[in-house]
């Protein structure tokens, strides 16, 4: 695994440029919009994607999920059959995102990894909170898992998700890795929402407590959405960091944007699953912030992550435990 950068940390010139031009358009923070207003403004933030490639096929398809019909939506990169398959599972704090928006990272993601998206539209908080949207999740995963030939896959199962995604991905790991309906093979989880800031004591929530593009103050107001009441902070399935045995997860990457609020939690769940003998790999993105890897117009770090994911997805034996600054990797 990497060590955690020295030094004081220096912002990627994007994250300097970004947040100056959210500062000049006074971006609020979500925490303090209602819940329209705040999906409605991550809905401009998708105008820093690049524009959605092409791929060979885009099926929107609608499940059986535990709360009625569960969306989702699978982009096959060509006609050939026995690809891997990931199952993508966006950001936006359980509140926010959708399929929509994360359309052009996983055109991408198929593409530059020749793989099968799988993108699940799960039902948000606060109209659904935890467990709810795992259970879509859980859900969904089954599916991809059981009809992977039929959507050209192989028996190759990646988790994808960042952010909340990444919360989400880890506790259906943990809540599916005893399951014979289904075997996960990797994890991979970028700039993971593990625990409330509530119940963790971790130094990174006080030196980006402000940001830059995240704040503390709007991961509790995501996190007050998500759970039901006080006592779900600490279920290892709302917070897996919180989980008491992490062992039988499946090969785990965890990706931490140096930035983030979020960083020293992703450091620790890797950590403590390399402990209980999973096989680990932790990436650094240098001068990175929260959320990057779904503005590759104005990100350049976006497109070099979505690279060595694609590397990560198709040869994970092949991928060394690296850091990322400025788009060279340093071990």
């Amino acid at each position: 695994m990497t060590s955690q950068s020295s030094g004081k940390p220096v912002p990627h010139p994007d994250v300097v440029a970004v947040t100056k031009r959210f500062a000049a358009a006074q971006v609020p923070t979500y925490d303090t919009l209602t819940i329209e207003q705040a999906r409605a403004q991550l809905e401009e933030v998708t105008k820093l994607q690049s524009r959605p490639e092409p791929v060979h096929s885009v099926e929107d398809m609608l499940l059986d999920g535990p709360g009625g019909a569960l969306p989702v939506r699978v982009y096959r990169p060509s006609a050939l059959h026995a690809l891997p398959v990931v199952v993508y599972l966006h950001g936006g704090g359980w509140v926010l995102g959708s399929v929509r928006a994360a359309d052009s990272p996983c055109r991408v993601l198929a593409n530059l990894g020749q793989c099968v998206v799988v993108s699940v539209d799960y039902r948000r908080a606060p109209e659904t909170k935890f467990p709810g949207p795992l259970d879509d999740c859980v859900a969904a995963i089954r599916w991809a898992g059981q009809n992977a030939a039929s959507l050209g896959g192989s028996d190759r199962l990646v988790l994808l998700g960042d952010s909340a995604g990444g919360n989400l991905a880890a506790a259906a790991s943990a809540l599916l890795k005893d399951d014979a309906s289904v075997t996960i093979s990797a994890q991979i989880l970028l700039y993971p929402t593990l625990a409330p800031a509530s119940t963790t004591a971790f130094a990174s929530y006080r030196d980006f407590a402000d940001g830059p593009l995240m704040t503390r103050r709007e991961l509790d107001w995501f996190w007050d959405l998500y759970l039901r009441d006080s006592a779900d902070a600490r279920d290892p399935l709302a917070a897996p960091l919180h989980s008491a045995d992490l062992r039988g997860l499946p090969d785990t990457t965890v990706v931490v944007a140096e930035l983030d609020p979020l960083h020293d939690e992703g450091v620790a769940y890797a950590q403590r699953a390399e402990v209980a003998g999973v096989p680990v790999r932790l990436i650094e993105v240098v001068g990175a912030a929260h959320g990057f890897w779904w503005m590759d117009r104005v990100m350049s770090q976006a497109r070099e992550l979505t690279v060595q994911l694609a590397a990560l997805i198709a040869a994970p034996t092949a991928v060394v435990n690296k850091s990322v600054d400025d788009g060279e990797y340093r071990g």
